[in-house]
């Protein structure tokens, strides 16, 4: 990317401007409204401006120097400007709209004092830029505009939430009862994939949608206010009724068994301006969007979880939709991954279809390399017809539809080869469909059409016309044509005999933009001919590839052949122009009926056709998914294994030899495996302890993302899988300061705990890592020992609790004292990942292996020893840890730390030990607080104080843990 700055800097377009022109810009200028968010660019037709404070913004964004600006005017007019390139702004449209969620774009287009907006744009609706953002690059995601009519009352929020797809030409609507940290509705923003949201102007200045905004954030969600009176329902359903597909009945009752969404769904409505594009009308769907059909996922557990692609990866493995993307088809494929893994599955039977499929692609290696060459030649069908229903498309759009369908046969053939136990789901899932798909009615229909009428030899020339057969004045433009062409290439002949030189082999043709037809020989070839070349020919480029000249002949030639060309491509554009618009009225034309056939089927969007593109969209993505599963699965060095699936109320989770799949997949790492049991009643709930870099946040993330992926229907990096489908995975993993919204780390941390507590049920999946640093270790200690006895008593859902507090591990014990817990907690395990420590050097190795049982250390010493702390310092810390933790009620410790060298205590051994312990040192503690001292002597005082340490001691014989409270509280 640098690099690129500095070429783009080097290259920067010179802001030409007369003092006529800059004094019209500047008044124009002016009048412009203040909008801070957005970005403004004027076309200069060969480069594009910016000024102002946006000039600021490109100047430091892109350019990463404000040396690139220049002054428009003088004085105190003087506006600061900057120059781009057409290159250049195309990566700032495509960072502003696709991975910034603050700002619009907008595009004026005139001269002088009069320029007039033409493209505008924002993160959920690319609109019109659609043609710059996409021209060279793959639509990998599919933004989604949500509307929100939150109403509050005593119990809580009701959230009414329209949508809309506008690349799917999807509207959907949904309405929920909310908590006051709005996890079903970031649940939501996530599953849908929401790039912007529409809030009334009023809501969003008050105090109670403030955790609903900060949840917008969360979401990298981009929040635009609208008037209230936007939020209607008036002739919703009469608006509806254009837009969407079929009968108006089944409208009309979606729309009724809602009280606030449809409120939403005219905002988005107004703000998309459906209405005002015909071409909308008919082509859109609606469907009722259930929170209830997939698992949830908050953005903690995304981000927790490593889902989906970041800008700061090293490499595509670090996230887990880069290592699953092997996907064949141009975007089509890894738009739908980044849905499923949005939108994990809860339906056992789909989840185990999925499985099926992909088990089906495993097992047969020779099926699931073919399908994936014949996919690699599958355009992006959903993008195709989605600019053919905006009437956007050219013949290029059909003829690349046409090489997709000519692709279907060779895929279904390759279908039909299967045999294996699956071949029933095969067939009813994709080589039924595509029988129907592609029969003489549909596709078939629609290549034979482009056959006759597009003249597909041209194709290898990556020209795009219509057949010259059409249209007399095509045909003889044609024949024009051809004649240039024929003399061109006797002239390259004759040429070739003159100079002496071997036809084609060292003296070539060349046909390019710059120059049109030119010869070309190799700088080798060169001084053979010099002389000639300068006295007979025009020499053009001298390049490394050779030396390009012309002659007068060919020039002329040249100029003539582009000339019939550009002819024959502005009839041919009038000629679909006229039959476009014929069509349009039904009116005859006098063409050849197979033309008006095909551009009535296709350009004109109202067809069968353009449905049918959609579902077969549809299901050659689904096939790519899923072979690109069953491809990682088959390739990984250590394959994946199919998961078993149960029901959520069934089952436990048990992953045998379970691995991280973005942790292996880098190169460096030599992954250990590790098993992971919740057990229902015995180690549903898992405390996790260890060192600092032993492996703990690796291990509880690899259970979730194991979790996910089986869900989503892929195969699992396990050696064996048996899952309890989950409703959600909530994840609270590290945690950092939100500096701009005033939230510290500590209380960052805390807001997610609570959403944990107030969303989860006994059907969730709950990873916590390191609760309570953030605060007082006492604090911290209390605060997780209360959400972990919670989690276990009320939620009862499987948790891996991971954690430096020691103490924690007493939850496991079902003799704890009464004093310090009083009922029994069950359901609670201790895990630990193992380290070692040598005896006699002291050196710390981390073994990775999470084992049965409680950490019998802490290794916070030798960790700062790996990073090489200065040895007095390490001395002294090892001394004042030896002194705090003499009366630590910490639980235990090996026998290998009993005999560490410099060791200066004997830990307890016995949680219930500590227990008993700590509550006759309360109750000593105690007694004496209560003692009059101050109406008694010092004899009396001593003589009361020596029989309660008499007591104590006699008590203390048979626990080690008052022997060390002793020896502490009464040292000489």
């Amino acid at each position: 990317m640098d690099d690129n700055i500095i070429e783009e800097q080097n290259k920067l377009p010179e802001l030409k401007l007369d003092a006529k022109q800059a004094r019209g810009f500047l008044s124009f200028y002016k009048t412009l409204p203040n909008d801070p968010r957005a970005v403004r660019f004027f076309d200069r037709r060969d480069y594009y401006t910016a000024h102002g404070e946006n000039a600021t913004f490109v100047a430091k964004t892109y350019y990463r120097t404000t040396t690139a600006m220049r002054q428009l005017g003088s004085g105190s007019d003087a506006l600061s400007s900057i120059s781009v390139s057409k290159n250049m702004f195309e990566t700032i449209a495509r960072d502003v709209l696709l991975e910034r969620t603050n700002h619009t774009l907008e595009l004026y287009e005139g001269s002088g004092s009069n320029w007039k907006l033409v493209k505008s744009g924002t993160p959920g609706n690319l609109g019109s830029f659609e043609d710059v953002l996409f021209a060279n690059n793959e639509m990998q995601d599919s933004p989604v505009v949500v509307a929100l009519c939150p109403n509050f009352r005593e119990n809580g929020c009701t959230v009414g939430l329209g949508y809309i797809d506008l690349t799917k030409r999807v509207l959907g609507l949904a309405e929920f009862l909310d908590d006051s940290h709005f996890t079903n509705l970031e649940s939501s923003l996530v599953a849908l994939g929401c790039k912007e949201c529409l809030l009334p102007t009023e809501s969003g200045k008050s105090n109670e949608c403030r955790p609903l905004i900060d949840a917008l954030t969360r979401c990298g969600v981009m929040l635009t206010e609208r008037k209230k009176n936007e939020f209607k329902t008036r002739d919703l359903v009469q608006d509806l009724g254009r837009l969407v597909k079929g009968s108006i009945e089944p409208v009309r009752d979606l729309i009724s068994s809602f009280e606030f969404a449809p409120g939403s769904l005219g905002a988005l409505l107004s703000y998309a301006e459906l209405l005002a594009d015909e071409s909308n009308y008919g082509s859109y769907s609606i469907r009722k969007y259930n929170l209830e059909s997939y698992m949830r996922l908050d953005s903690a557990a995304m981000r927790a979880l490593n889902i989906m692609e970041s800008k700061t990866d090293a490499n595509k493995n670090f996230s887990l939709f880069g290592l699953l993307n092997r996907t064949c088809t141009a975007g089509m494929g890894k738009r739908l991954l980044h849905m499923w893994l949005k939108q994990p599955l809860l339906d056992v039977n789909e989840i185990n279809a999925r499985l099926d499929l992909v088990q089906a692609f495993v097992e047969d290696t020779a099926l699931r390399q073919d399908l994936r060459q014949h996919l690699k030649r599958i355009s992006d069908i959903e993008r195709l017809v989605h600019n053919l229903g905006r009437r956007r498309a050219g013949l290029q759009h059909i003829v690349k539809l046409y090489q997709s369908s000519i692709r279907l046969p060779y895929i279904r053939n390759a279908l039909q080869q299967y045999d294996g136990q699956f071949s029933l789901l095969i067939k009813e899932r994709y080589l039924d469909p595509l029988e129907v798909l592609t029969d003489d009615d549909h596709l078939n229909k629609f290549i034979g059409l482009v056959e006759a009428s597009v003249d597909l030899d041209q194709l290898e020339n990556g020209e795009y016309m219509i057949s010259s057969s059409y249209d007399p004045a095509l045909s003889a433009l044609k024949d024009e044509q051809e004649s240039l062409d024929c003399q061109i290439h006797s002239l390259h002949k004759q040429t070739a005999y003159d100079l002496d030189l071997p036809l084609d082999k060292a003296l070539k043709l060349d046909k390019g933009t710059q120059f049109g037809h030119v010869f070309r020989i190799t700088k080798k070839e060169e001084p053979k001919i010099r002389k000639k070349l300068s006295t007979q020919f025009i020499v053009l480029e001298t390049r490394k590839d050779g030396v390009k000249f012309t002659n007068t002949k060919l020039k002329k030639l040249g100029d003539q052949y582009q000339k019939v060309l550009e002819e024959y491509k502005n009839c041919q554009k009038e000629l679909v122009n006229r039959v476009v618009q014929t069509a349009a009225s039904f009116s005859e034309v006098f063409i050849h009926s197979n033309l008006l056939l095909l551009v009535v089927l296709v350009l004109t969007g109202e067809s069968l056709i353009l449905q049918v593109f959609e579902s077969l969209a549809g299901l050659l993505s689904e096939l790519d998914v899923l072979l690109s599963f069953a491809d990682l699965a088959s390739s990984c060095p250590t394959p994946y294994t199919r998961p078993d699936i149960n029901p959520p109320d069934v089952g436990d989770i048990i992953l045998e030899g379970s691995r991280h799949p973005c942790v292996e997949a880098q190169d460096w790492v030599n992954f250990i495996p590790n098993d992971c049991k919740l057990i229902r009643g015995k180690s549903w709930f898992q405390i996790i302890t260890g060192p600092n870099m032993g492996g703990k946040s690796t291990f509880i993330r690899q259970i979730g993302v194991n979790v996910l992926m089986a869900q989503v229907g892929s195969f699992v990096p396990c050696d064996k899988a048996s899952i309890s489908v989950r409703d959600c995975i909530f994840a609270r993993v590290g945690a950092g300061d939100c500096q701009l919204r005033g939230v510290s780390t500590f209380m960052q941390e805390m807001l997610e705990t609570a959403s944990i507590l107030k969303g989860a049920t006994d059907k969730s999946l709950i990873i916590i890592d390191e609760l309570g640093r953030g605060t007082s270790t006492y604090d911290g200690f209390g605060l997780a020992w209360a959400i972990c006895e919670h989690l276990v008593e009320v939620i009862r859902a499987p948790t891996l609790f991971a954690t430096h507090f020691h103490e924690l591990t007493a939850l496991a014990d079902e003799n704890a004292n009464h004093e310090l817990h009083t009922k029994r907690i069950g359901g609670v395990a201790n895990y630990h990942v193992s380290a070692h420590i040598d005896s006699s050097s002291r050196k710390l190795t981390m073994l990775y292996k999470v084992e049965p049982g409680a950490c019998d250390q802490s290794f916070g010493i030798h960790v700062a020893e790996f990073a090489n702390f200065p040895e007095s310092v390490v001395a002294l810390a090892r001394e004042k840890a030896a002194e705090l933790e003499d009366f630590s009620p910490s639980a235990v410790t090996s026998n290998d730390s009993k005999e560490e060298v410099g060791s200066k205590r004997k830990r307890v051994s016995d949680a219930s030990d500590m227990s008993k312990g700590a509550a006759r040192a309360h109750e000593f503690l105690k007694k004496f607080s209560d003692l009059p001292l101050e109406k008694m002597d010092l004899q009396q005082a001593l003589q009361q104080v020596k029989k309660m340490k008499d007591d104590l001691e006699k008590d203390a014989v048979d626990c080690d843990w008052l022997q060390q409270f002793l020896s502490f509280s009464f040292k000489p």
